[in-house]
């Protein structure tokens, strides 16, 4: 039985920005043929199942012909697979998607098209250019820069002048000088403004704005990276006025968050809405311990615990799902509740309880010392948590006498290092400005993924000391956020940001 097809457009980079169709059709994927130019944030989504193949597609390195790309794309279909072929930007905008639909045609293999946000909207968009202001033009055209190396262009440069509308090229950056001086030579005012937009919608966004005549010098003198766009037009000189990217508190920012793959980031999108672009990447997955005798006769005894202690949202969920298989909540009905900070409450008002007790300080010794002083002598408590938990919540409740203390592991957590993104790589090379680890274990899964790192690079804002103290064992440069919660860690890295100014 024959597979299908999806062409899905990732976008120009801001995850954001991709598409909620493309997410869904790419979270079913089996196998995943993505390109170069795809942003990380997109790349994150995709399946930890799913089946990669990199075919590379950018400017002058190409890692597999098109012809090639296509016949993998029939052979994946015919293995009645769920092939998703990502695409940076839009799969029909000079994206070459036309052509791998031919074979597939040809074939009889199905397939769907997932359009994406173009780079030629969304990048001028993200620097304050609109293509379009009724003041200024009344049409857009964009334009692919790519021509033959030692070919003219085959660009009707005198038609595009006539049109007085905002002109976009794409893939044209070696080529800048050619089509200056195309524009010119057809009769294009000098002083009409111009601009270089460089990996748009990320934290290395960087905008070039001179007059047509002067832009290739301008680009020379100050440098360019790829990838980059080329926007010629009088809504070019509107940037000035309209920026705004560059306005948000922690633009220009790249940061690393870790997390559990079971958790969804709340801490990336407050990061997000902040300006920063996210590499959300996960260091650890929990598994929860299964068969696990020890739980069950805890579960059949639900009803004798006085307090039930959760020290993570993780703790919550493998916890009541596993009450949930065999009984149903009232079995733990005269329990009261403990939790070790925020995040964790919150996860168990979702299962139909609130908090009886939280520290004001989130970590094990305070949640140990504040439950202490709640006891009373003969009570029987449950603590069913990580297997590597720490010492200190128990150490502080073997100050009350008499207690009943039945410390559970519950789930285990493993290591995961990602394959489509090399974290070393982008700490050696300066391009990650700070790193936010929200437990010990995601700071050591992190450390197990970029071994060899020299950690003196990372910088690392931390949520509690426990936290920060398996940072600096590492030799990281940390700080740690005033409270244990997602926004005062956003709130941290707004004062570190401003401080660097």
């Amino acid at each position: 039985m024959a597979g299908k097809v999806w062409l899905v457009g990732a976008g120009p980079g801001d995850p954001g920005l991709f598409t909620l169709k493309g997410r869904s059709v790419l979270e079913a994927a089996d196998v995943v043929v993505y390109d170069a130019l795809v942003g990380q944030g997109v790349l994150g989504m995709i399946p930890p199942r799913a089946e990669l193949i990199n075919v590379g597609k950018r400017a002058s390195n190409h890692t597999m012909p098109q012809e090639q790309i296509n016949q993998v794309l029939l052979e994946e279909a015919r293995k009645g697979k769920q092939v998703v072929r990502l695409k940076g930007g839009d799969p029909f905008l000079f994206g070459r998607g036309g052509e791998e639909l031919e074979l597939l045609v040809k074939e009889n293999i199905p397939f769907e098209v997932v359009p994406g946000v173009t780079s030629a909207v969304a990048v001028p968009a993200y620097n304050g250019i609109p293509v379009t202001h009724r003041d200024y033009c009344s049409s857009l055209h964009i334009i692919t820069g790519h021509k033959r190396q030692g070919e003219p262009y085959n660009i009707d440069f005198q038609a595009l002048v006539r049109t007085g509308g905002t002109l976009v090229f794409l893939m044209g950056v070696s080529a800048l000088g050619d089509i200056c001086r195309g524009l010119l030579e057809a009769g294009m005012e000098k002083d009409m403004p111009a601009a270089l937009l460089a990996r748009g919608t990320t934290a290395g966004q960087k905008r070039i704005v001179a007059a047509v005549s002067t832009l290739e010098a301008e680009v020379k003198q100050q440098g360019a990276v790829t990838p980059a766009i080329i926007v010629v037009g009088k809504v070019c000189a509107l940037e000035k006025e309209f920026y705004w990217y560059e306005r948000k508190p922690l633009a220009g920012k790249k940061i690393l968050v870790t997390r559990p793959r079971e958790l969804s980031s709340q801490m990336a999108d407050k990061l997000r809405r902040r300006g920063a672009e996210v590499l959300e990447l996960p260091a650890i997955r929990t598994v929860p311990i299964c068969p696990n005798p020890a739980l069950e006769d805890c579960l059949e005894r639900g009803q004798t615990y006085d307090w039930i202690v959760f020290t993570s949202p993780t703790g919550v969920r493998v916890f009541f799902e596993r009450l949930m298989e065999r009984y149903d909540v009232r079995k733990i009905a005269g329990a009261r509740f403990a939790v070790i900070g925020s995040g964790t409450a919150k996860a168990l008002k979702e299962k139909g309880f609130e908090a009886d007790l939280m520290p004001d300080v989130y970590d094990g010794a305070n949640l140990g010392r504040t439950l202490a002083k709640q006891c009373r002598p003969g009570e029987r408590i449950l603590i069913p948590r990580a297997a590597l938990g720490t010492r200190e919540l128990i150490r502080e409740l073997e100050t009350v006498p008499d207690l009943t203390l039945e410390d559970i592991p519950i789930y285990e957590t493993e290591y995961e290092t990602s394959p489509l993104i090399d974290e070393k790589k982008e700490f050696e090379n300066g391009e990650i400005d700070y790193a936010v680890f929200t437990s010990a274990s995601t700071v050591r899964g992190f450390a197990r993924a970029v071994e060899g790192l020299d950690f003196s690079k990372v910088k690392a804002v931390c949520i509690g000391a426990q936290t920060r103290a398996a940072a600096e064992e590492l030799g990281m440069k940390t700080w740690m956020s005033q409270k244990a919660t997602m926004d005062s860690v956003a709130e941290r890295l707004e004062e570190l940001v401003r401080m660097e100014k």
